[in-house]
C-alpha cells in the first residue's frame, strides 16, 4: 500500500488559533466535554520544531532508529490514553502450530519482524518477539489506525449517534456542505469512492497529501475539512476507487463530531474496556489535540490480535450487527486481481480473508476458515516494498495452511 500520509503530513499541520470541529459547531471544551488522559510529549511552542522535525524525518529513519522509535512513539509525539480492561480477556496456549522453526526464523530475519502471533479461536499457537519488543511492549500500528477508526463508526452506529453509512457526510460534518462532498454518503467515505480528487504522491509538492496541511485553516474550522472541502470531484460518488489519507482522517472527524468525546475514550469504553485488552495504547495526535483517525496507534502484540479475534467474532456485541460481515466485503475494486478489494477502511483478500495494513510492515490478517488471526509487526527497511509484501503473503499462506487442521478448544469469552 501507499504511504499514507500519517505523520509528517499530519503533525504538520498548521491549525489556526481555535481551530477545532466544523464551522457552527461549539468551541473544543464544549465539543469534547470529555477530557482524554493525555500522553506521550505535550505540544508546547518550545518543543513544537522539535516535534515537527522528528515528524518530518520518520520515513527517513535508520534501521536503528526504527528499531528504537517504533516501540516508544510517546517519547518523540503527543497523544491520548486508551486504558486497558481490568480483567484482560485470556489468550490461553493451544498447540504449537506445525510449522517448521527454520521457516519462521528465516520470515523474522528477512522481514525485520518485531512480533509475530498466530490465534486460532483464540488460543495463541504460535507467539514470537524480536528487536527488543516483549509481551509487555507495545509497537506503532502506522495505517493499521484506519481499521481501528473504522471499528469506531460501527460503534457509534450501534449506539445512535450514527444512524447510518447511507447517511451523507455533510450531516455530521456541516462544513464540508457546498464541496465535492455534497452527496457522498459515509459509506463511500469509509470505502474512498467519494469521486473526489486527490493526489497521494509523496514525490510531488504539489500533491494534495503534502498539501494538506500546509494551507492554513480558517478560525473554527478543523483543517483535514478546511482543505478537503476545496477539492473538485473527477467521479460520481461510488464509481470509482482512490487511496486517500485525508478521507480517513476525515472519518475520525466525523465520528468526534457524532460522539462528542474523544476517539481515544470512546476506543477505551468500548473497545479496550468492552473486549478486555490487557494494555494501555497510545494513540497519536494532531496539533489541534485530535487524535489522527488514519494512523499511529502505539498497541501490545497481543491487544493487535485480540483486535483481529474482536473482528472475526462480528464484533462481540460493540458493534452495529451485521458491521463486520459488511465492512470486510470487497465494496471497491483496487486493481490487484480477483479476490483482492476494499472494505469499510479494512483490505480484503482471495479465499475471504481480510485484514489491517500499515506501512513498514505492519499487518493484522483473519480468516474466517480456519479461525486464525495473524499479527506481524515490523520494521521494514522501507515504507512500502512489493518484494516484502510478497513474501508476507506467501507466508500467510503458509500459516494459514497450518492452520487448516484440527480446531483448539474455544476459550471462555465474557459478555
Amino acid at each position: 500500500m501507499r504511504w499514507t500520509g500519517l505523520i509528517a503530513a499530519t503533525l504538520l499541520a498548521g491549525a489556526a488559533p481555535g481551530a477545532v470541529g466544523a464551522q457552527s459547531l461549539p468551541a473544543p471544551q464544549q465539543h469534547q466535554p470529555q477530557q482524554a488522559v493525555e500522553g506521550g510529549v505535550p505540544l508546547t511552542a518550545e518543543n513544537r520544531a522539535h516535534v515537527e522535525r522528528a515528524a518530518a524525518e520518520v520515513l527517513f529513519w535508520n534501521q536503528e532508529q526504527r528499531d528504537q522509535n517504533f516501540p516508544h512513539m510517546e517519547k518523540l509525539f503527543p497523544g491520548h490514553v486508551v486504558h486497558a480492561a481490568k480483567k484482560p480477556l485470556a489468550l490461553p496456549p493451544g498447540p504449537p502450530l506445525p510449522i517448521a522453526a527454520a521457516t519462521v526464523d528465516a520470515f523474522i530475519k528477512a522481514q525485520n519482524v518485531a512480533g509475530l502471533i498466530v490465534l486460532q479461536q483464540g488460543a495463541v499457537r504460535l507467539e514470537r518477539y524480536a528487536r527488543g519488543l516483549d509481551r509487555d511492549g507495545r509497537w506503532t500500528s502506522f495505517s493499521v489506525a484506519k481499521s481501528f477508526t473504522s471499528t469506531l463508526v460501527g460503534a457509534a452506529i450501534r449506539d445512535g449517534y450514527i444512524k447510518s453509512v447511507d447517511e451523507p457526510v455533510t450531516r455530521y460534518i456541516p462544513d464540508l456542505a457546498g464541496s465535492a462532498y455534497d452527496g457522498v454518503t459515509i459509506a463511500q467515505l469509509l470505502t474512498m469512492t467519494s469521486g473526489v480528487k486527490w493526489n497521494e504522491d509523496y514525490t510531488d509538492p504539489k500533491s494534495d497529501v503534502v498539501r494538506m496541511f500546509s494551507t492554513p485553516a480558517p478560525a473554527g474550522v478543523d483543517p483535514t475539512v478546511a482543505y478537503m472541502r476545496t477539492l473538485p470531484r473527477e467521479a460520481a460518488p461510488g464509481s470509482k476507487w482512490v487511496y486517500k489519507t485525508g478521507e480517513t482522517n476525515l472519518i475520525g472527524v466525523l465520528v468526534g463530531n457524532a460522539i462528542k468525546k474523544p476517539l481515544a475514550n470512546y476506543l477505551t469504553e468500548k473497545v479496550w474496556q468492552r473486549y478486555g485488552m490487557s494494555s494501555d495504547a497510545f494513540w497519536m495526535t494532531d496539533p489541534a489535540g485530535h487524535e489522527i483517525g488514519g494512523c499511529c496507534i502505539s498497541v501490545s502484540l497481543r491487544d493487535y490480535a485480540r483486535m483481529g479475534q474482536l473482528a472475526m467474532e462480528e464484533g462481540h456485541g460493540i458493534v452495529a450487527p451485521e458491521w463486520f460481515a459488511e465492512a470486510s466485503k470487497p465494496h471497491a475494486d483496487t486493481g490487484r486481481g480477483p479476490g483482492f478489494g476494499y472494505g469499510y477502511q479494512w483490505w480484503t483478500y482471495p479465499e475471504g480473508r481480510f485484514g489491517a495494513v500499515g506501512v513498514f510492515g505492519q499487518s493484522i490478517t483473519i480468516d474466517r476458515a480456519s479461525k486464525t488471526v495473524v499479527v506481524i509487526l515490523s520494521a521494514w527497511p522501507k515504507a512500502t516494498d512489493p518484494e516484502l509484501s510478497r513474501q508476507r503473503l506467501a507466508f500467510l499462506g503458509e500459516l494459514f495452511k497450518a492452520a487448516k487442521g484440527p480446531l483448539v478448544q474455544v476459550p471462555h469469552r465474557r459478555h
